[in-house]
């Protein structure tokens, strides 16, 4: 796994539960460092392991922290950077969905080695929608879960989404987009904003 994915899941975990939590998750999963290195690449069975310490502390079960993760990926002020990232897929969330495809592309511009799962978009008409996410290590789905529902929120857009199937290496999420503009949404800039 790449070191950016167990740096993101230790940023999670300090920013939302606290550095205690980490160090306690770090020690549980029997780290070599409290630290990970985003640009290093671990064995899978690290970031599992991770994973399993992070549910006996925090007392919630993966797939509802494994969305929390993605929540957290495109919300928390930390992560401001994939937001973005996300934003330049388009001016609504319907451009956003059609622009999915072309996300794992995008990602691996800024880091090559970075390995994303597979997305694969499917139009079935009247708003109505299906994400194919494909990849070895499973759970990318409810991670996705978590994207989707922050950036429908972001645009403003009402969507209703399920997990309707997993499987080995795949997981499918259906996508409802009941309104277009619900909300005003977040305020976004193609500048950064200066400190």
């Amino acid at each position: 796994m790449h070191g950016l994915v167990n740096r993101a899941v230790e940023c999670f975990v300090r920013d939302t539960y606290s550095a205690d939590n980490w160090r306690a998750v770090a020690q549980a999963a029997a780290l070599d460092s409290a630290e990970f290195e985003a640009m290093l690449r671990y064995p899978d069975a690290v970031t599992q392991k991770v994973l399993v310490a992070l549910v006996a502390q925090v007392g919630l079960d993966q797939s509802t922290l494994l969305e929390d993760i993605g929540t957290y990926l495109v919300s928390h002020p930390n992560a401001e950077a994939v937001r973005r990232l996300l934003r330049f897929s388009g001016v609504s969330f319907l451009d956003f969905l059609h622009s999915l495809d072309d996300l794992p592309a995008r990602a691996r511009l800024a880091v090559p080695d970075l390995d994303m799962p597979s997305l694969e978009l499917y139009d079935h008409g009247a708003h109505s929608f299906s994400l194919t996410v494909r990849h070895d290590v499973a759970g990318f789905g409810y991670v996705m879960m978590g994207i989707l529902r922050t950036m429908a929120d972001d645009y403003g857009a009402l969507a209703i989404l399920d997990l309707v199937d997993s499987t080995a290496g795949m997981e499918i999420i259906q996508i409802q987009l009941v309104e277009m503009t619900f909300t005003d949404g977040r305020s976004f800039a193609l500048g950064a904003a200066k400190s």
